[in-house]
């Protein structure tokens, strides 16, 4: 009894817009985007259905809240890599746990990219036809990536390129690894990991004028910090 009454004073001491976004968000984890209705996420916040519009404006709005809580999840971890003083180590880190939270956060990493709706509804931005189609909360996910890009080119580790461009290229590159990963399309490959995704940085960051060999012995560095976390 004592643990109910904390626990509804807990809930008391959120906002119904913060109880509405973690229903929604727990939804997510456990059925998968398809499933956030205003209904299902007011019944699990235990709120009326009329929270949903008054608070987000609609479905719609809803999910563009929870993928952008999931790019502000992304760039929380991106900020407490470890930093070292080797630009590409840094970039190989990023791309472990970018593929870590993916992996932890399947139906979440679909809606953050928009890719699991079937059509019923999108992240308004897809829906809406603007000059700025990213969010905030996207927007400052993906500048760790691009800043590590800048270190890159200011260290002369490559050729002198446009950092968005460059950026660009190496978050399709990853995303690309990674749906197919979340899509079961490795499951002949042992360690996906280390025969395919650091293999593929190493690749890339050589294409783009690195030296193979520097580019080797960061990206070890790189597996050698995150095995020693026991996060892979």
């Amino acid at each position: 009894m004592l643990f109910l009454l904390r626990n509804n004073f807990v809930m008391e001491k959120k906002s119904p817009r913060t109880r509405l976004l973690e229903a929604a968000m727990r939804i997510i984890e456990n059925q998968g985007p398809s499933q956030i209705k205003a209904r299902t996420v007011a019944l699990e916040a235990g709120q009326s259905t009329m929270g949903v519009y008054t608070h987000f404006g609609g479905v719609p709005e809803l999910l563009q809240a929870i993928a952008d809580e999931g790019f502000t999840q992304q760039a929380r971890l991106f900020k407490s890599i470890e930093n070292t003083d080797e630009p590409m180590t840094n970039m190989c880190l990023m791309a472990l746990e970018c593929r870590n939270f993916a992996m932890a956060n399947p139906h979440l990493y679909d809606l953050m990219f928009g890719l699991s709706i079937q059509g019923r509804y999108t992240p308004l931005r897809r829906s809406e036809a603007s000059a700025n189609e990213s969010t905030e909360a996207f927007k400052n996910s993906y500048s760790h990536l691009r800043q590590e890009c800048v270190n890159l080119i200011e260290a002369k580790y490559i050729r002198d390129i446009d950092p968005d461009v460059m950026a660009a290229q190496l978050w399709s590159a990853l995303h690309g690894f990674i749906m197919l990963e979340l899509g079961q399309h490795f499951t002949s490959c042992p360690n996906p990991t280390t025969e395919i995704l650091i293999p593929m940085c190493i690749n890339l960051i050589v294409g783009l004028g690195a030296e193979a060999q520097i580019a080797e012995n960061a990206a070890s560095k790189a597996l050698t910090i995150w095995n020693s976390k026991n996060i892979v």
